[in-house]
């Protein structure tokens, strides 16, 4: 949340008001408290130039990597729900719906990281009981024909079945 701070006080500097949308591990911690920190931040932002420069400066002085704050994500996002986390003065910051942060973690699925247990979390905060109450969810987002099949396979073992 830091570099964030920093990113509002970079705007206010530069005279610009931003918005930007968190995924992935950013808010698994500053939402769910699931770690405390993650490598990177996957967001999407604008505008896109002014706060790009504003993410290198808090880069710079904090000796982040420049892409400390990416819109890589953008590339998997589909139409969902906000809702703000933050309301600074320079930068507003959103968070996607639960719905919407587990399908995007199933989706990618990626076993080797902490998607799994950020996928557990969820399934735990959200009460879901059944495997396919998580395929309901995913595919509100997702077409069918998009899912890996080991997606399923990984889902129903998440649940024992």
């Amino acid at each position: 949340m830091t570099y964030l701070v920093q990113l509002n006080d970079e705007l206010k500097v530069m005279n610009v008001k931003g918005e930007i949308c968190l995924y992935g591990g950013a808010v698994m911690c500053l939402v769910y408290d699931a770690r405390p920190s993650t490598k990177d931040v996957d967001a999407v932002f604008k505008p896109s130039q002014d706060i790009r420069l504003a993410v290198e400066n808090v880069a710079r002085k904090n000796h982040l990597r420049n892409d400390w704050l990416n819109d890589a994500v953008k590339g998997f996002l589909t139409k969902h729900e906000q809702r703000i986390l933050f309301n600074w003065p320079n930068l507003k910051v959103f968070v996607p719906d639960p719905d919407y942060l587990l399908a995007m973690k199933v989706f990618a699925s990626r076993v080797d990281t902490t998607d799994k247990k950020d996928i557990q979390l969820l399934i735990q905060k959200m009460g879901i009981k059944e495997p396919k109450e998580v395929f309901d969810i995913l595919e509100e987002y997702y077409h069918k024909k998009w899912i890996k099949p080991a997606v399923q396979f990984f889902i129903e073992e998440l649940f024992g079945k």
